[in-house]
C-alpha cells in the first residue's frame, strides 16, 4: 500500500482532486515565438477570470522526442524559461513544462508550477526522481504522464519513486495507449486505476488524438471534444488541451491543437461535466 500524498494537491491558488473544480493545462504545444506565448497566455488569462477557471499556461521548450531530427524543437531551456516566466508575471497564471533530463529539474522548478514527465521518458527513474525532488524543494507539483505502453497499474512505481525522495504533490496523466503501430485509444479504465494510488489523475485529450507515423505526427482535433467529454464523466481532475491560434499553422502538433477561438465551447461543456459528476458522486456517499 502506497504511503498517503497529498489530494487535492495545491498549485498556486488552485486546488485539483477530490471534490474540486476541474483544472485545465492549457497552451501551445512549443514556444514558437514570445509573440505567440504572450498573445495565448493573455487570452486564457482572460478567460479564467471571467469564467472564474482553474487554468495552468503550458507549453515546451524543447520538444526533444521528435520523429524527425529536422523537425523544429523551440527555443531551448535558457530562453524558453526566460519567455514562461514572463507570461506567469503578466498574466499571474501558473505555469508548466516538460524537461527531459535531470540536470533540468532544478532550473525548471524554479520558474514552473508544474514539472511535466513525457510519456516517452516516465520510465527513467533518474529523471522522475530528479524532477519529484526539485518539485519537493520548491513547493511544486509533478506531474508524470502515462507512456503509451505502459499498463495503468503499472503507474503505481512512478508514484513510488516521487514518494521515495519526499515528493507529495503528484498527477497521473493518461495520454492514449498504442493499438498497433498507428493509432492510439483511450482506455478509461485508466481514471479509477490511477485514482486508486491516491494522486489526481489527468487526460491529455489533444496528445491521445494523435496519429503516430511518418516524418510527422498526424492527428484529428475535431476528436478532441469527444474524448474529454468522455474522460470527465469517468472523474478525471484535469484536463490538458493544447491550443494554438491558427492550428494549421503550428510548429508542431498542428492537427492535434484547438483552435483557440474554439476553447471556451469546450471548457463549457467539460465544466457542467465536471459539476454534474461532483453531485452524482456525493449522491452516492
Amino acid at each position: 500500500m502506497l504511503p498517503a500524498l497529498d489530494n487535492p494537491i495545491q498549485i498556486g491558488s488552485y486546488r485539483c482532486g477530490k471534490g474540486q473544480p476541474l483544472l485545465f493545462v492549457i497552451g501551445p504545444c512549443v514556444i514558437e515565438s514570445h509573440e505567440l506565448i504572450t498573445q495565448v497566455s493573455g487570452e486564457l488569462a482572460e478567460l479564467a477570470a471571467k469564467k472564474n477557471l482553474q487554468i495552468v499556461f503550458k507549453s515546451s521548450f524543447d520538444k526533444a522526442n521528435r520523429t524527425s531530427g529536422e523537425s523544429f524543437r523551440g527555443p531551448g531551456m535558457e530562453r524558453g524559461l526566460e519567455i514562461l516566466a514572463r507570461a506567469r508575471e503578466a498574466t499571474g497564471l501558473p505555469i508548466t513544462t516538460d524537461l527531459h533530463e535531470p540536470s533540468q529539474a532544478e532550473p525548471v522548478a524554479k520558474v514552473c508550477d508544474i514539472l511535466q514527465i513525457p510519456a516517452f521518458l516516465a520510465r527513467q527513474t533518474d529523471l522522475v526522481e530528479a524532477s519529484a525532488q526539485a518539485a519537493a524543494k520548491f513547493g511544486r507539483v509533478i506531474n508524470v504522464k502515462k507512456p503509451q505502453f505502459v499498463a495503468p497499474e503499472d503507474m503505481v512505481h512512478a508514484v513510488k519513486k516521487c514518494k521515495s525522495v519526499g515528493c507529495q504533490q503528484v498527477i497521473l496523466t493518461d495520454r492514449g495507449t498504442m493499438f498497433g503501430y498507428g493509432r492510439l485509444v483511450n482506455d478509461f479504465r485508466c481514471v479509477p486505476v490511477m485514482h486508486g494510488f491516491g494522486v489526481p489523475v489527468m487526460f491529455d485529450a489533444t496528445h491521445s488524438v494523435q496519429m503516430p507515423g511518418g516524418s510527422t505526427t498526424g492527428g484529428n482535433r475535431a476528436l478532441v471534444p469527444f474524448l474529454a467529454r468522455a474522460a470527465v464523466a469517468c472523474g478525471v481532475d484535469a484536463v490538458f488541451l493544447e491550443t494554438h491560434p491558427d492550428p494549421d499553422r503550428a510548429m508542431s502538433d498542428g492537427p492535434n491543437q484547438v483552435a483557440l477561438a474554439d476553447l471556451p465551447g469546450i471548457i463549457h461543456q467539460l465544466v457542467r461535466l465536471r459539476e454534474l459528476t461532483l453531485e452524482l458522486t456525493a449522491d452516492e456517499r
